[in-house]
């Protein structure tokens, strides 16, 4: 069951989803995947990582389209979050530009 978030409903939800996985591909097409608690920018309407440098920010570096997976919490009823978008890299600091999300759990 797949349930699509406006982006300009987005950010008011993010400061209750808690950890973020940042997941971007490697140059050999592999998956990286990064835990981090983001910060939404709403004037920006950007999820900021601070990524800490490596491979996160080389992978969006070269490769931006990536994806952000929110996990279930106890407020989601066994819904996962999930923000496809556009990152940009500047210095540690990862930026997501969302172009699509969508609350998702395994159909019953």
């Amino acid at each position: 069951m797949s349930v699509e978030v406006p982006i300009a409903q987005l950010f008011d939800e993010l400061e209750r989803w808690g950890t973020g996985y940042l997941l971007t591909v490697s140059e050999g097409e592999r998956p990286h995947l990064l835990a981090l608690r983001p910060e939404a920018v709403d004037q920006r309407r950007v999820i900021r990582f601070d990524a800490g440098g490596g491979r996160a920010c080389g992978n969006a570096a070269s490769r931006p389209s990536v994806t952000v997976l929110f996990p279930p919490t106890p407020h989601s009823d066994g819904m996962s979050l999930v923000v496809d978008g556009t990152a940009t890299v500047d210095g540690d600091i990862v930026e997501v530009t969302p172009t699509w999300a969508v609350l998702h759990r395994r159909a019953p």
